[in-house]
């Protein structure tokens, strides 16, 4: 574990005190990691090699065994390589995978970068234009005064994204616009061509007219978008892009024809990427086991499950950790207690001494033994809970001289606060999901009226 300053420290121990994965400093805390991250920054390091093909990695793991702990730090990983990275988390209501539109938005509103953190697409295509502009400095040797330097940029701008031009003209036609408005300090006209560059709905006509485009990104011009935005990426300097889908097994409980739709995007993005359409991605997407292997998963549509599908050994100790498909194993008592330690470790104390001495590793064991208990002796879901309940102890400890964890800890289960899995598991049944009936209804209805 790398030395952690206070800032680092303080960001990771308020997102465990909300029960979130931390947004930076992932490695300060990771374990069971070791043989996997190795693989995949060799793999990162090929894709911007700029072989032409992209690559995928599918992440297999039960819940709690670390899925969007791992992308994350795969993501920072990614990021100190000049990787561009993005994560989206796919649900039935919010960013449902099978309209594509959504998930590119979600991507452009995420787009992180080691310089600038999340919201980088305005970063990213103005340091594109300005690249172009010296570019035409070097090749003509005229000045930004010159009368004819725009021009020369446009044309500039035009051939970088000629192959691009021909599948989908209006993402170069709306570049060309955002490039004038800012030319002529019009940036209000400019953010809104960006916005709907980036999928936004609901931009002005007035504004969109400008470009000489229409309506608003659909689900198929969202995957050439995409790969427009890999161009200037690779063009501007960075490495490439990775993309997390997270989550992907919430359409095991989307009725049949949405689930097969959302299906469908996945081989879609499977299948451009091994055409060499979105050179310069990494996609990262993680699921259940049941995902994997079950009908309403990926066997659901044999296509994308004959690319994916990987075999497992009984034990881990041989896999194959270049496949496409890897696992995550779940969470022991052991790894449980060691995050405990680094947890405590990096906890920020004025009471150092007695945080030692009161958080000691044999308190850190009969703790997590007690919530492992809470939790029906399924230690794969405990991490967040464990993780918050440790912090809220820390809290304590920092705070009041007379407070010991040993003689005063009790483990006090809100089930309000629980997710499915996690409710499942305390009870002994299966993951009950509320949203689904009235999801389903409503898909049914849409469903009903595009047919009808």
């Amino acid at each position: 574990m790398s030395e952690v300053n206070l800032a680092q420290a303080r960001d990771i121990v308020a997102a465990l005190r909300a029960g979130a994965v931390p947004r930076s400093g992932l490695e300060q805390i990771a374990t069971g990691l070791d043989r996997i991250l190795p693989v995949i920054e060799e793999e990162l390091d090929e894709v911007a090699a700029g072989e032409g093909r992209g690559r995928s990695k599918w992440i297999r793991g039960e819940y709690g065994s670390g899925k969007t702990f791992a992308t994350r730090l795969i993501c920072a990983r990614a990021r100190q390589k000049r990787f561009a990275t993005t994560e989206v988390q796919i649900s039935i209501n919010d960013t449902p995978l099978h309209h594509l539109e959504t998930v590119y938005r979600r991507m452009m509103e995420r787009l992180t970068t080691d310089a600038q953190g999340e919201g980088a697409l305005r970063a990213v295509v103005d340091a594109w234009i300005f690249e172009v502009g010296e570019e035409v400095l070097r090749l003509k040797g005229i000045g930004e005064d010159d009368p004819q330097f725009a021009g020369f940029v446009e044309a500039r701008l035009e051939e970088k994204l000629a192959e691009l031009s021909v599948r989908n003209p209006a993402f170069s036609q709306v570049l060309r616009a955002y490039n004038r408005a800012l030319g002529e300090g019009d940036y209000q006209t400019a953010q809104g061509l960006l916005a709907w560059l980036a999928g936004q709905p609901h931009i002005d006509r007035s504004i969109t007219a400008r470009a000489g485009v229409k309506g608003a990104v659909d689900g198929q011009a969202a995957l050439t978008f995409l790969r427009g935005i890999l161009t200037i990426l690779r063009q501007s300097g960075h490495a490439g892009l990775v993309v997390v889908l997270d989550e992907v097994e919430t359409v095991q409980r989307m009725p049949p024809p949405t689930r097969e739709k959302s299906l469908n995007a996945l081989r879609q993005l499977v299948d451009m990427l091994a055409n060499a359409e979105l050179p310069g991605m990494y996609l990262l997407v993680t699921g259940t086991p049941s995902f994997f292997d079950d009908y309403k998963g990926l066997k659901g549509l044999p296509p994308l499950y004959q690319r994916i599908a990987t075999r497992f050994d009984e034990t881990s100790r041989f896999d194959n950790l270049r496949a496409l498909q890897v696992r995550l194993l779940p969470f022991d008592e052991r790894r449980l207690v060691e995050v405990g330690r680094r947890v405590r470790d990096l906890f920020p104390s004025r009471a150092a001494e007695r945080k030692a001495a009161r958080v000691g590793d044999a308190f850190l064991r009969a703790m997590a033994a007690q919530v492992t208990r809470g939790f029906g002796g399924k230690v794969s879901v405990c991490p967040r809970w464990f993780l918050r309940d440790l912090v809220d102890v820390l809290d304590k400890v920092e705070q009041y001289e007379d407070y010991d964890p040993a003689n005063q800890y009790e483990l006090v289960i809100d089930e309000a606060a629980l997710t499915p899995e996690e409710l499942a598991a305390r009870r002994g049944t299966e993951p009950a999901y509320p949203e689904t009936r009235e999801t389903e209804e409503a898909d049914g209805a849409s469903t009903r009226r595009l047919d009808g």
